[in-house]
């Protein structure tokens, strides 16, 4: 069993940044970012597997930076250049592998606010 614990959510202006962190207290091979919006599905945001295997949605390439810290099992998800569209609750999804057998964990979720 993985728990995630995520922090850094808020508002903040359109342009602006912010950064999001998500501690899993368990070693995950693979460790992503997704977002909601009341109504809508749960989208993929961002994702590392590994130290450096990174992927990210067309709609946040080139703003959202994600990387891991593998000695604290933290994941954090850089957000410049925000827009409005980009508000949501981010969740932070933990993928561990025993036997073959992916396991999926999230957190809580963190309101992210971005006002034009």
């Amino acid at each position: 069993q993985v728990q995630l614990v995520e922090s850094g959510g808020g508002l903040v202006q359109a342009g602006g940044s912010l950064k999001l962190s998500c501690t899993a207290s368990g070693r995950a091979s693979a460790m992503n970012w997704y977002r909601q919006t009341p109504g809508n599905e749960r989208d993929f945001v961002a994702g590392i597997i590994g130290g450096s295997s990174t992927n990210y949605a067309d709609s946040v390439k080139g703003r959202f930076t994600i990387s891991r810290d593998d000695a604290t099992n933290t994941v954090y998800l850089q957000m410049d250049s925000l827009k409005p569209e980009d508000t949501a609750t981010y969740s932070c999804n933990a993928v561990t592998v025993t036997d073959g057998n992916n396991k999926n964990y999230w957190g809580q979720g963190t309101n992210v606010t971005v006002s034009s």
